[in-house]
């Protein structure tokens, strides 16, 4: 595959160690997060349960919220910071919601979650004959999958991995009680399973532009600045006018889902922690502009990209087995420049400051995952889209006879509209270095579950595993230890 790096470019003249740093205003804050249609903010919140809407179909509310990774996004699709009451309503509410029916903590290391179970589970919820449970709307507690085993004498597809017990914190993430890493969501999972077909030829991806003829108008006006700034603070505001709001572009996923919330979550994060506009929480990661030199030049954009990775997925000689190991989600960088015509992707020298950055951010991504938790949830979307890539590319649920139907038909279950993304407004912020402004760009999501589904290598181990998790099913229970 040939890769194209999502794009995003956020106008920032860095700092460094010992310079100042001028800030202008913050991304903004915004008040309303109801799902499109309802009347009040919080009303998704409310309950894990799946309502009626017309015969033999139903909207899953699940955790419900338009609040995912901190942002939010309105009617007009504007993405923005999460205003702090917003996100103690949401805490609060979902507290509620989890109390006495969340799930438990694994005893052994590896939960096993039926997916024939889960989906009856579903299906009942939907015809309104019993609520969904919290445990069945978070997977089981499920923290990743690692493990999926096809059991055809069961009709059945088990999904398995650690698994925890869940909290709510202060920011309404749901986490593992003891690990403090987000559980998987089963509204991710039923959105993989709908559009992984689809992301055959592009992947799933989120990127962030500015329109090119803004670029070359922002080329044009920082070229009359080299000679002069008087007013830094008002050339940082003429800079966000100049380049305008930023469009958004979702791929692979539904523009509408709680997914592609997270792509765009995880994008926006990786941006302000790149600019300085909110600290990466991690003393050894500083802003990727507190590290360019003074020196540096005014032509160069470097853009920042985050793509994931897996060792090749182990299996059994029968194909009934599978294990997920070696994810990695790493962050990349090129150069563009600026050109008559706009702007060459890609087309600048490497940037040395840059790689040395995100070599740096790739390298803490699990510990910068625990300071803001919207990068462990896009680990988890990779890890569901790979899981139904495979599920769908090695054919498994026609190996177990098992009817997915009850996930995927959109008409049966209608999952939570979200607004849809639409634009980032652009945000400067910084100082002047060595007589020239420095425009930094940063931000991407993309990875194709599909390279990652079909790279397998046989195991001898992994058949032994299927055994031993299979024998341990309980004759009732969707989900055992």
């Amino acid at each position: 595959m040939t890769r194209q790096a999502p794009h995003s470019h956020l106008v920032a003249p860095p700092s460094a160690g010992g310079r100042s740093l001028a800030t202008t205003r913050g991304l903004g804050r915004h008040d309303s997060l109801g799902t499109s249609g309802w009347s009040r903010p919080v009303a998704a919140l409310l309950a894990i349960i799946l309502s009626c809407a017309g015969t033999g179909s139903a909207e899953a509310q699940f955790l419900g919220g338009q609040a995912v990774g901190g942002i939010s996004i309105d009617a007009d699709g504007i993405v923005r910071n999460v205003d702090a009451k917003i996100l103690d309503e949401l805490s609060a509410t979902r507290r509620k919601a989890l109390a006495g029916g969340g799930p438990k903590q694994s005893k052994d290391g590896l939960r096993k979650v039926s997916l024939a179970r889960l989906t009856k589970a579903v299906e009942a919820a939907a015809a309104g004959t019993a609520p969904l449970p919290a445990d069945v709307a978070l997977m089981g507690g499920l923290e990743r999958i690692t493990h999926v085993f096809v059991d055809p004498d069961g009709h059945d597809i088990v999904l398995a991995g650690p698994a925890d017990a869940a909290r709510v914190d202060a920011a309404g993430n749901v986490l593992g009680a003891s690990s403090g890493r987000p559980l998987l969501q089963l509204e991710d999972f039923i959105v993989a399973l709908r559009a992984v077909d689809g992301a055959r030829e592009g992947g799933m991806l989120c990127s962030i532009d500015p329109a090119p003829e803004r670029v070359a108008d922002l080329q044009k006006f920082l070229k009359l600045q080299q000679a002069s700034a008087a007013d830094p603070a008002g050339t940082l505001r003429k800079m966000e006018e100049v380049l305008g709001p930023q469009n958004v572009r979702i791929g692979g996923v539904p523009t509408d889902s709680r997914f592609a919330r997270v792509l765009v979550a995880a994008d926006y994060r990786l941006k302000r922690i790149g600019m300085g506009l909110e600290p990466s929480g991690l003393n050894d990661l500083p802003s990727y502009l507190a590290t360019v030199p003074a020196n540096a030049s005014v032509g160069t954009l470097p853009r920042f990209w985050l793509e994931a990775s897996y060792d090749p997925i182990a299996r059994d000689a029968d194909e009934l087995a599978f294990r997920l190991s070696g994810r990695k989600i790493a962050c990349l960088t090129e150069n563009d420049v600026f050109a008559k015509d706009g702007v060459k992707r890609g087309a600048g020298p490497t940037d040395k400051v840059a790689q040395k950055w995100c070599d740096g951010f790739s390298a803490k991504y699990d510990a910068l995952s625990a300071k803001h938790p919207v990068f462990a949830e896009l680990a988890n979307c990779v890890d569901l889209a790979v899981v139904a890539a495979l599920i769908q590319g090695q054919q498994l649920d026609r190996k177990a006879g098992l009817d997915l139907s009850g996930l995927l038909d959109a008409d049966r279950v209608r999952l939570p509209t979200y607004d849809a993304p639409a634009t980032v407004p652009t945000v400067a912020s910084g100082v002047k270095k060595g007589g020239r402004w420095v425009v930094s760009a940063s931000g991407g999501i993309q990875f194709q579950p599909w390279g990652f589904a079909t790279n397998t290598v046989e195991s001898d181990d992994i058949a032994t595993t299927r055994t031993a998790a299979l024998s341990a099913r309980a004759d009732t229970a969707w989900w055992w230890d």
